[in-house]
Parts: C-alpha cells; structure tokens; sequence
C-alpha cells in the first residue's frame, strides 16, 4: 500500500487531479468514524470517511481506489488508499429505455451489485437490472476507456432471464483465465457461469450451473471467483438472508475446483451443487450478516476481498470492509 500522506494533501490531490474530468466527481463529508483494526483481525483495513456500501465492487485504476455498489443509478465512492472513501457521482444519469423492455415491473432506478473489471483495453462494468422475489431480470454492460474520464458507454443488454427461467439473471461478476467468463445468479437454480465473448464481452455459449443449495428458506447468491494462479479457482458466495439490518443472517462460502466450471468442493469434500461451502465470514462484533463480497488486486499487487456488513454500532447500516485474503495449505483465509 502506498503511504497515506494526511487530509490535507490528500484533498489538494484530488482537487488538482478531478478538476479536469469530466464526471463531476465531489468531496462527501465523514458519515461514520474509521474502523479500528481491533474491532475485527490484523488483515482488516481501517476505513472511515464515506463508509456507507451494499454490494462493493472496488478496482484501482487511474492513481485511485474506485468502488461500485448498489444505488440509484449506481452508486460510486474513490480513495487514493483504499482506507478514506469519498462519494463520487452516479453513472447513470437517468435509465437506460431498454430496462423497461426486459423488466417492465422495474419503477425505481435502484441498480443491483455492479461488478468492475479491465479487460481488452476497457473497464468493463456489469450490473443487475430486477426486482425483489423476481427472477424477471437482466444484467447490462457499461464500458470506458478511464474511470477518472467517466467516458462510459451502455453497451446493452449482456443476459437475461424470465419466468420460465431456471437461473436468475442478477449479481454478476468477471472472472478471466485466458477466457472471459461471467458469474451470477441468486435463489432459484443458484449460481451459473457463462463464457464471454472476448470483443463484445457478452455470452457466446450456454450458461452453466456451478452451486445450489436448498433455497426452501435461505439463498446462495452475490458469487465471485477467485483465479489464484495456484492451480485452484476458489468460488466465493453470499449465504442466507440478506438486507435485513442487524437482523441479517448473511455470510461468505466458499469452494475450490481445478477447472473454473467446477465442479466445486468445500473443505469436507461437499459439493457446492449439494448445499456445500465452507464458512470464511459470518457475523462477529459489530459486523453482523457480511456478504456481497468481491475480490481485487490492490495498489502494490497483494489481494483483497471486500463486502459489506451491518453495523451494530451504527443502527445496523450497510457499511465496507476490507481484509487482506492468501491461501493456506490450498484454502482462502484472511
């Protein structure tokens, strides 16, 4: 990580560097205290400033930290540590006509866990376009060429799902091992994989199944895969009930597979296509149902995983963390 040289200069920097852009990026003021490192594990991050989150996506592109999240329009927060967050401005301005061809009960403009990721000389963000207990949904495609620069690009409709559909089309998530492919799914059949095409970054072949559990009562969705160079792809999802404040039961499973369709095992040996996953984070302290994780490589190369949690200390609102994440004896722990 690189030094945090102090407010001061840290504002001048993004004074000087924003006020040539174009996405009309400001300052928000401090909405919770920093994050002590002794409220969770020595690999968690300190972070304060603009805290609030649900769903985060983070990249470092351009100098910066950027985070993606679920808002109106998409919500966007930036730091140059990863540590102090600012709020930026939504990428969408107002809705797309398009949404309203695939999901026409949508009424609000509330966009559902983007996920960010650079490939082939774009920053690709994908995002969920749904209503709740419905698996009418879409997920689209905004490219650019620099986040800074905000020059974003709809590139449309990516994959859908309707009524009849088995899989739910929300969450997705980039996953690349010398072949694009995508991640999603919530409820229903679960979680599905499905490989891009490498030039317009939609799908070119049938989606897979790759977890499931019994959804009688709880879900498995907001899925993520880790390729760690290890010769193991690890698959990260959020369990149980979400969105309910302090009273949430989410938490973070995972599994690992040779190949990036699986199939995928906990430590036990249980597939994720029969209800397995071993547990990474559950509720402790003041982070109670932590979920819609996401993984990234950070400033100087080392990885990250960060998601969300509800703060007990802060009447249960939906707030980041991040943790340093490595593997031991072959298995993901912060």
């Amino acid at each position: 990580m690189k030094k945090f040289l102090g407010t001061s200069l840290v504002l001048l920097a993004f004074a000087v560097v924003l006020s040539g852009c174009n996405n009309n990026l400001a300052v928000d003021t401090v909405e919770t205290d920093a994050i002590t490192e002794s409220d969770s594990s020595r690999s968690s991050w300190s972070i304060g400033g603009s805290t609030f989150t649900h769903d985060p996506s983070i990249i470092y592109a351009d100098g910066l930290y950027w985070m993606f999240y679920t808002a109106d329009g998409i919500g966007v927060k930036y730091s140059s540590d990863g540590k102090t967050w600012y709020q930026g401005t939504q990428v969408f301005a107002s809705a797309p006509s398009w949404w309203s061809t695939y999901v026409p009960s949508k009424t609000d403009f509330n966009i559902w866990a983007p996920d960010i990721s650079y490939y082939n000389g774009k920053y690709n963000l994908y995002y969920s376009v749904s209503t709740f207990g419905s698996n009418v949904s879409c997920i689209g495609l905004m490219q650019c060429t620099s986040i800074l620069k905000g020059d974003w690009v709809d590139k449309g409709l990516v994959i859908r799902s309707t009524s009849s559909s088995k899989y739910n089309c929300i969450d997705p998530s980039f996953v690349y091992n010398g072949t694009p492919y995508l991640t999603f799914g919530s409820w229903y059949d679960g979680i599905w994989i499905v490989r891009l095409s490498s030039s317009t970054m939609k799908p070119n072949q049938s989606a897979i199944q790759i977890a499931d559990r019994d959804l009688s009562s709880n879900a498995i969705e907001g899925a993520c895969i880790w390729n760690r160079g290890n010769g193991y792809y690890y698959l990260f999802a959020s369990f149980d009930k979400c969105c309910a404040g302090t009273s949430s039961t989410y938490n973070i499973r995972y599994g690992r597979s040779k190949s990036i369709t699986g199939p995928y095992v906990d430590k036990n040996g249980v597939s994720l296509l029969d209800g397995g996953g071993t547990v990474l984070a559950s509720s402790s302290g003041r982070q109670i149902g932590p979920g819609g994780q996401c993984i990234f490589t950070t400033a100087s190369g080392s990885t990250a995983m960060a998601y969300h949690y509800y703060d007990s200390y802060n009447s249960g609102t939906a707030t980041l963390a991040i943790r340093d994440i490595k593997t031991v004896s072959g298995w993901p722990t912060f």
